[in-house]
C-alpha cells in the first residue's frame, strides 16, 4: 500500500478539474456535493469561467481552503489577445485566484516567437497577482525542442506554473514532455511551478510524476511548486484514505 503521507502529499497537489463541454449550473453544483471530504485541502478546483459562482459557493460551504481556477483562450489557444484579457479580467470579478492560459502554439508552430512572447506578457499583466499557470499543449507540440522553447516562453513571461496539457487533444501529459518541461524548470533563474494534466487518471500514474518532478528539480513538491490535473483522482484517494 502507498505510504499515506506520500498519499496526503499528492492530494495537496490535485487541481481537481471539470471542464465538461456541455455541462450546466445544477449539474455542476450536483458535481461540487458529490466531492468527497478528504484528510487534507486539495490545491484547487479548476472550472470553466461560467461555473465559477457555483465554485464560490461551494467553497463558502466547506471547511477547507482552496484556489479557484479557470481557463482563459481554452482549449485552442487561438483566441484574440483582447478577449483572453477580457476573459481574465472578468473571471478575476467573479473570484478566480488562479488562471490557466493555454499559450498560442500553434503561433509557436509557425515560428513566430515573439508573438508568443507579447502574447504572453499581457496575459502576465492582465492577470495581475492572480497564480498564471500556462499551458504548452505538449502533446501537439512536434518535437523536443518545441516544448522545451514553449516552457522557456512561458517562464520568461512571468508564469507561474508551467502545464503541459489542456486535456482536450489526443496526447496529454507524456513522461518525455514532463522530463523536458521540468529540465528547464530546474535550470530556471527563479521557482517556477511543474503542472502535469492530460490523461492524469490514476494515483500510480500520478505519484510516477510526484517523483520525477522530485528527481529532476530536487525540490519537494508542494502546492507552491507542482499540480496535479485531473478529475478522477479524489475518488481513488477518497477510498484509499478509506480503506486504511
Amino acid at each position: 500500500m502507498t505510504n499515506r503521507l506520500r498519499l496526503l502529499q499528492l492530494t495537496k497537489l490535485l487541481d481537481v478539474t471539470r471542464l465538461n463541454d456541455h455541462d450546466e449550473p445544477q449539474l455542476m453544483a450536483g458535481w461540487l456535493k458529490q466531492q468527497p471530504e478528504l484528510p487534507v485541502a486539495v490545491a484547487a478546483y479548476c472550472v470553466y469561467p461560467d461555473y465559477l459562482s457555483e465554485l464560490s459557493q461551494f467553497k463558502d460551504g466547506t471547511r477547507q481552503q482552496f484556489g479557484l481556477a479557470t481557463v482563459v483562450n481554452f482549449p485552442g489557444g487561438d483566441m484574440p489577445l483582447s478577449a483572453v484579457c477580457q476573459q481574465i479580467t472578468a473571471a478575476l470579478a467573479a473570484g478566480a485566484t488562479e488562471i490557466d492560459c493555454v499559450m498560442p502554439y500553434q503561433a509557436l508552430l509557425r515560428g513566430e516567437q515573439q508573438h508568443v512572447s507579447e502574447f504572453l506578457a499581457e496575459v502576465r499583466r492582465c492577470c495581475k497577482t492572480a497564480c498564471l499557470k500556462i499551458i504548452i499543449e505538449s502533446g501537439e507540440l512536434i518535437t523536443a525542442q518545441q516544448v522545451a522553447r514553449a516552457t522557456e516562453l512561458a517562464i520568461a513571461s512571468g508564469a507561474d506554473f508551467v502545464k503541459s496539457s489542456t486535456g482536450k487533444v489526443a496526447v496529454g501529459i507524456t513522461e518525455e514532455a514532463a522530463r523536458i518541461m521540468l529540465t528547464i524548470i530546474a535550470a530556471a533563474d527563479r521557482p517556477v511551478g511543474f503542472k502535469a494534466s492530460g490523461g492524469v487518471r490514476t494515483v500510480t500514474q500520478a505519484l510516477q510524476f510526484v517523483d520525477l518532478y522530485e528527481q529532476i528539480t530536487g525540490v519537494t513538491a508542494t502546492s507552491a511548486t507542482m499540480r496535479i490535473g485531473a478529475s478522477s483522482l479524489v475518488g481513488e484517494l477518497a477510498a484509499l484514505f478509506a480503506a486504511e
